[in-house]
């Protein structure tokens, strides 16, 4: 297989369109679509369904799209390792986000990156679980503790604060308890224990000793959703809960401090395109520091 087939591949993956590609490529039209069918004919297979207003990748493509996007990584890392660096921020980078930090603040914000780099694509993948680096199963990670194993290159983003909180049609209806003690009368929402992915997350231990949850959620937002709608007491990110003026912080003397870490593998250091995202991570949260605390 030709890498430089490959290359052809992932551009016109990323436009759409061949002759897109070909002027990305700098080159010609009908050589480019030559080399495409090439490829095609030596993975035995269609990588995309050809139409007058551009390609789409067919089920086999999608497939043959990851490997040659760990393919891509792999030689721009072994460039670097030569001293030679992509210079395009451009290409696919996936960040991996617990869901309260990737939906609430990554998501109405990552589309300034696309503006300022319009070749650059991002899959943000705001979910409730670990990702593994190593295994390419992201390119950055947005981790709750710093990582102390592995090949793995890591930057604290910031603090962030949580706290009990509850609605005010709930408070009003049930009240509001004076002490940690007159939590027990309470309806509470937490994790699913046992779908905590790490010891971050145990939010409830710094509480009370047992916070046994009536109402157990595996995210963040979900959680925030709950109490939203008077479903009882929850620990809450502060500055996801600030958003929303039907809930009210109680006990405002407990109060739960945790970090956010950016990471990704050292392999992917050398790569522009990984590196400006997790310059632009810092960027954002930078200048909007004062919400985290």
């Amino acid at each position: 297989m030709n890498w430089d087939d490959v290359r052809i591949f992932l551009a016109v993956a990323r436009t759409g369109q061949i002759l897109a590609a070909s002027k990305r490529l700098g080159l010609n039209h009908a050589t480019l679509s030559r080399r495409l069918t090439s490829l095609e004919e030596a993975l035995k297979t269609r990588l995309f369904i050809r139409r007058t207003n551009g390609c789409e990748l067919t089920a086999e493509g999608e497939v043959f799209l990851a490997s040659a996007e760990r393919m891509e990584t792999e030689m721009l890392a072994a460039q670097a390792s030569l001293g030679h660096t992509d210079t395009a921020i451009a290409g696919t980078v996936r960040v991996g986000a617990p869901d309260g930090f990737g939906v609430s603040f990554l998501a109405p914000r990552m589309g300034r990156l696309i503006e300022r780099h319009p070749e650059l694509k991002i899959q943000l993948v705001p979910v409730p679980r670990s990702f593994s680096l190593s295994l390419r199963e992201a390119d950055i990670a947005i981790t709750l503790e710093r990582p102390d194993q592995g090949r793995l290159v890591s930057s604290k983003l910031t603090d962030y604060t949580l706290g009990l909180y509850a609605s005010r049609d709930y408070l009003a209806s049930q009240g509001t308890p004076a002490d940690i003690d007159a939590l027990k009368a309470h309806r509470r929402i937490g994790y699913v224990e046992d779908l905590i992915f790490t010891a971050s997350l145990n939010f409830s231990g710094a509480v009370m000793r047992s916070w046994d949850a009536g109402f157990e959620i595996s995210t963040a937002i979900g959680q925030t959703e709950a109490v939203r709608t008077g479903a009882g007491i929850g620990i809450l990110h502060d500055y996801i809960a600030r958003q929303y003026p039907e809930l009210q912080r109680i006990l405002p003397e407990v109060s739960i401090r945790r970090a956010y870490w950016t990471t990704y593998h050292e392999t992917a250091r050398d790569l522009l395109r990984v590196r400006s995202v997790a310059d632009f991570l810092q960027e954002l949260v930078s200048a909007e520091r004062h919400i985290f605390l």
